[in-house]
């Protein structure tokens, strides 16, 4: 019993480590890839240099990104038939498909055009150029939708039947790819991904305009790169943390209606009340629901659940009764770790929805007379910041603490996007396919504790080192900020093969 328990607490630790840490990458893939090529349109549109500027500057971060995530990502696929044989013998015909077509179609996808757009520079037309990395941003997103569609099918599963063999096989491919579930998670990772581009976007434009005024810059492109940039990431901080927040309410009320024991434990709410309040804050033993101080607002989770601020909201052991009378002793417990789910859904809420008060606030202090100091403010409140030549000029308020708080803001969301995860999962437990298959009989029953030691040692091991490395390219890269590589002198046109290997995409012939 001790060793089947060590075997799975060891498969679920190195699938969650390696889980959360692709997870930083793909927010980031997703956002910056459409924001990169909505700079690129921009500069397309207008022949602007700082458009092209911004764009090269932040595509050379989607790339150094983009590679991590890839790199990250295959890992996990592997374990599947490493440390979840069992699972992926059971379900794998269902949960294998969306896998398919996310690499027969949104990666190569994505891939090919990354491809082009990486040495298209010069060498395609301007709008066949800009519509490889259009590509490449759908791409990510139709990346993701796959994959979130197989999660989704894990959270709710439909679409399928148990075969005389024993093992689910796909009955209606449209219901897993359009249930509901799939639909509010891609939703809400969506707004949640661009929330967490935005606030990327703002916190190093802001070191960027900081640092540029402090060196008294005077390359008007770069400036308005940068500028372009901060306005940018705010605005889509701002849209999309509203999205976040409204897709997320939404994704509460379908996770109540499927999964009501995460709904419980997300407020570890032990016993049935009606109306529900949320804790916004609680102290002291959580997990047995005896809390010396707790902030709550009252019928809070009665709305978050069902709309309604009256409606009654089942508790822990209620729901834990339910399951143990439908599904029998499939599971010692129904129930998942509730400090981990309690808490995790307030950081997940907290973090992000700091970002979007941070990204609201800036786009107000950002307006033009607010940049100058009161005494500044008549007769040269048009003059661009960071052309001021004086720090005087500037408003002291920013000049002390609004650099400061908008270069911390970018690490908020990808707190909060780890966090939505570990929820999202943990929440699910003791099953790895919501009432189908526990995450104890999902594992492999031939990989040893010691191999899985031995293969979770390595992967945390090379993880670090590629964050050591991700990390090292991203502040050097995003330190030096926009080059001085200047737009295309002229827009090449297509055309056949030939000899001279000066003409453009020669090399792809």
């Amino acid at each position: 019993m001790e060793l089947a328990l060590a075997h799975e607490t060891m498969a679920r630790w190195q699938f969650g480590i390696t889980t959360v840490y692709h997870f930083l990458f793909v927010p980031l893939t997703i956002s910056l890839a459409a924001l990169t090529a909505g700079l690129q349109t921009a500069w397309v549109r207008t022949d602007k240099a700082k458009y092209f500027k911004a764009t090269k500057f932040w595509g050379k971060l989607l790339l150094i990104n983009l590679a991590l995530g890839v790199a990250t990502g295959i890992v996990q696929e592997f374990q599947f038939g490493m440390n979840w044989s069992a699972y992926s013998k059971f379900v794998g015909d269902v949960f294998g498909a969306p896998l398919a077509m996310e690499a027969l179609l949104a990666f190569f996808f994505e891939s090919t055009f990354i491809g082009l757009w990486i040495f298209g520079w010069e060498r395609l037309p301007k709008k066949i150029h800009l519509g490889c990395i259009w590509m490449v941003a759908i791409g990510t997103i139709l990346s993701a939708y796959f994959i979130l569609a197989a999660n989704s099918w894990m959270q709710h599963p439909v679409g399928y039947t148990i075969g005389a063999n024993g093992r689910a096989q796909l009955t209606d491919i449209g219901k897993v790819l359009f249930q509901e579930t799939t639909l509010v998670v891609v939703f809400h990772t969506m707004m949640a991904s661009f929330l967490t581009g935005g606030a990327f976007m703002v916190g190093i434009a802001a070191y960027q305009l900081r640092r540029q005024h402090r060196l008294q810059e005077t390359d008007s492109a770069k400036i308005g790169a940068m500028r372009a940039s901060l306005r940018l990431g705010l605005v889509i901080a701002v849209i999309f943390g509203i999205g976040t927040a409204v897709s997320g309410d939404s994704l509460g009320k379908v996770m109540f209606r499927q999964q009501p024991m995460k709904m419980a434990a997300a407020e570890a709410l032990w016993d049935t009340q009606q109306p529900a309040p949320f804790s916004i804050f609680a102290y002291g033993n959580v997990n047995e629901g005896r809390n010396t101080i707790e902030l709550t607002i009252p019928g809070l989770l009665s709305f978050l659940a069902t709309s309604n601020f009256h409606d009654a909201v089942p508790g822990i052991n209620d729901v834990q009764a339910q399951e143990r009378a439908k599904y029998g002793d499939k599971a010692p417990s129904y129930e998942p770790n509730i400090p981990t789910a309690f808490w995790g859904f307030r950081w997940m809420i907290g973090f992000g929805m700091t970002s979007f008060a941070i990204a609201a606030a800036g786009l107000w202090l950002t307006r033009k007379r607010f940049w100058l100091a009161p005494e500044h403010r008549r007769g040269e409140s048009e003059i661009p910041l960071l052309m001021l030549t004086r720090t005087k000029e500037l408003n002291p308020f920013l000049n002390k603490w609004a650099w400061r708080i908008a270069i911390l803001t970018m690490g908020f969301p990808l707190i909060a996007n780890s966090w939505g995860w570990i929820f999202t999962e943990m929440g699910r437990q003791p099953w790895a396919v919501y009432g189908l298959i526990t995450t104890a009989e999902a594992v492999s029953p031939t990989v040893s504790v010691g191999e899985q030691i031995t293969s979770l040692t390595i992967f945390t091991l090379l993880y670090a080192l590629l964050a050591v490395i991700e990390i090292r390219l991203m502040i050097t890269y995003a330190k030096a900020g926009p080059t001085d590589e200047e737009p295309p002198s002229q827009d090449p046109t297509l055309r056949g093969p030939s000899g001279d290997a000066d003409q453009p995409l020669a090399f792809a012939y």
